[in-house]
């Protein structure tokens, strides 16, 4: 009950989220643990679940099920193809953006609410594996619409503490100093957070630092942190503002740093830091994705954007980490920053699965439409799920990726719904595994607002993206069952009181300023 009063009291006090950050912000340290931790567990065999096998691959000349009909405000998958497949994505950026919005007292812009991030920020209990690889969890609930429900596919990998010893890691960190980025909140973050990392990372893991702004530099090459985490600490506190942001130049010098201070053996990642707004040099953005292309290909050196500012160039920076197998997160304080350099960063170190992609195939005997929550920009051909030369998502452990699906069965429908697959490969070897699950009518929920835990807060992240989505563009139609913002709000609540989950306490909060705003 205390727990429920104090944060009944502080929504009460106000309905702006108390979350912008504050010029000279200050990061603590991430805690006592090892990163020895974030281990590599042997590696996964190819796992024959008896599940139904993906349905066969539709006839293309009548369309695919992520075909949107400008007639069909659902934008959902017309008969007869009944997959949906897509690379996995474990971005959260959209989600950190879009509270930071709010917290100034706007709404953000429809174009950056990429709903999947939403739901993908949010700890989910799925099982976990013992190895390499992933679980698949498939489950559901019906809403209040007749013959609708929600129904969320859920994947796993091995936690982080399992016992193990990860590769070492040689991280080029790609710091942005131009004159935007002298903004509280923004460079002086970035440097609080980099020190903190420092002190985290082990002795035989590599660092080097790149800076750009109308040109770039590399500060520091790559440096093994035994015996010179002074020095690394001296040129992450020397990083100061100065002019225009050439973010061509700063990936190209920092891919070019990276691949000289190649180490075999290792986890070999840039680390992009930017509110990536480039004005300056190679603007285009199809030209510095390429050069990311072209050293992941031949290299394997993978991407990871933390993004930071008010003002951010969010959809650059998730094309330059899709191209680059990464992903994006967004900072905007010091417990975003520390959540970022001292949990998922290092989770990010080691990857537990190359190129995962997911195929759903629903049964055409009892589903009659289906629609998949967000993922516009990661859909694979259904063909190309088996083809291992077509890109997917890379994935590390102690992750989990949650696909929403909004479904219309068939009235009185019963037996099998879906069956989903998720597709990988090896981080060393490149040998494909697969995994299954399966959902069928009877087990949906009666009602998403009594289902368990993850999946209403599944739902209600959903929700609330895709009524952000819709605040200027009609094109995007409402989730079935989809509440008021007011009524979100309070459900948002009610789940935070019970479970005293606050990143729960947040998204209501959060939901609560944008129905003030609209």
């Amino acid at each position: 009950m205390e727990w429920y009063e104090r944060h009944r009291s502080r929504r009460l006090r106000g309905t702006l989220l108390a979350l912008t950050a504050a010029g000279g912000l200050l990061l603590t340290g991430c805690g006592a643990s090892d990163t020895g931790d974030n281990s590599r567990a042997s590696d996964a065999s190819e796992h024959n679940s008896g599940f139904p096998a993906p349905l066969p691959a539709p006839d293309r000349s009548q369309g695919t099920g992520e075909q949107q009909d400008d007639t069909d405000s659902r934008e959902v998958a017309p008969s007869p193809d009944y997959l949906s497949t897509f690379a996995l994505d474990v971005d959260t950026a959209s989600y950190g953006y879009a509270r930071r919005a709010l917290a100034e007292g706007r709404l953000p812009d429809p174009s950056t609410i990429r709903p999947e991030e939403f739901v993908n920020s949010f700890r989910q209990d799925y099982e976990r594996p013992d190895g390499d690889g992933f679980t698949v969890t498939v489950d559901g609930a019906r809403t209040d619409e007749e013959n609708w429900s929600l129904i969320r596919v859920g994947l796993a990998t091995r936690s982080a503490e399992q016992a193990g010893e990860r590769p070492p890691a040689a991280l080029t960190f790609v710091i942005d100093i131009s004159g935007s980025m002298a903004e509280p909140g923004r460079l002086d973050l970035a440097r609080q957070s980099l020190s903190v990392m420092t002190d985290r990372l082990r002795d035989d893991d590599s660092v080097a630092i790149v800076t750009f702004s109308d040109e770039a530099e590399t500060v520091l090459p790559m440096t093994r942190l035994d015996g010179r985490r002074g020095e690394i600490h001296e040129a992450i506190d020397s990083l100061e503002p100065t002019d225009s942001t050439n973010l061509g130049a700063g990936v190209e010098t920092g891919y070019a740093t990276a691949v000289e201070g190649l180490r075999e053996g290792a986890t070999n990642r840039v680390v992009l830091v930017s509110d990536a707004l480039a004005n300056t040099g190679d603007t285009d953005p199809d030209a510095i994705l390429e050069q990311i292309a072209t050293e992941r290909r031949e290299h394997g050196i993978t991407l990871f954007g933390v993004g930071v500012g008010s003002d951010y160039g969010d959809a650059l920076m998730e094309r330059l980490a899709d191209r680059g197998d990464g992903h994006t997160v967004y900072v905007s304080n010091t417990e975003d920053a520390r959540e970022v350099f001292c949990e998922q960063l290092p989770q990010n170190i080691e990857l537990t699965a190359r190129d995962a992609k997911a195929q759903v195939a629903f049964d055409p005997e009892t589903v009659a439409e289906f629609r998949l929550v967000g993922y516009d920009n990661r859909h694979v051909a259904d063909d190309d799920f088996r083809d291992d030369r077509v890109d997917g998502g890379e994935v590390g452990p102690g992750h989990t990726v949650t696909a929403l699906y909004a479904v219309r069965t068939e009235p009185g429908a019963d037996g099998h719904l879906a069956t989903a697959t998720v597709r990988w490969l090896d981080p060393d070897t490149r040998a494909p595994h697969e995994e299954s699950g399966a959902l069928e009518a009877g087990a949906l929920d009666d009602s998403v607002w009594s289902a368990g835990r993850g999946l209403q807060v599944t739902a209600t992240a959903a929700y609330f993206a895709d009524a952000l989505r819709r605040s200027s563009d009609h094109r995007y139609g409402s989730l079935p069952g989809a509440p008021h913002l007011d009524e979100l709000s309070e459900r948002a609540y009610t789940l935070a009181y019970r479970t005293e989950d606050e990143d729960v306490q947040q998204l209501a909060d959060a939901i609560e300023t944008a129905s003030h705003l609209r």
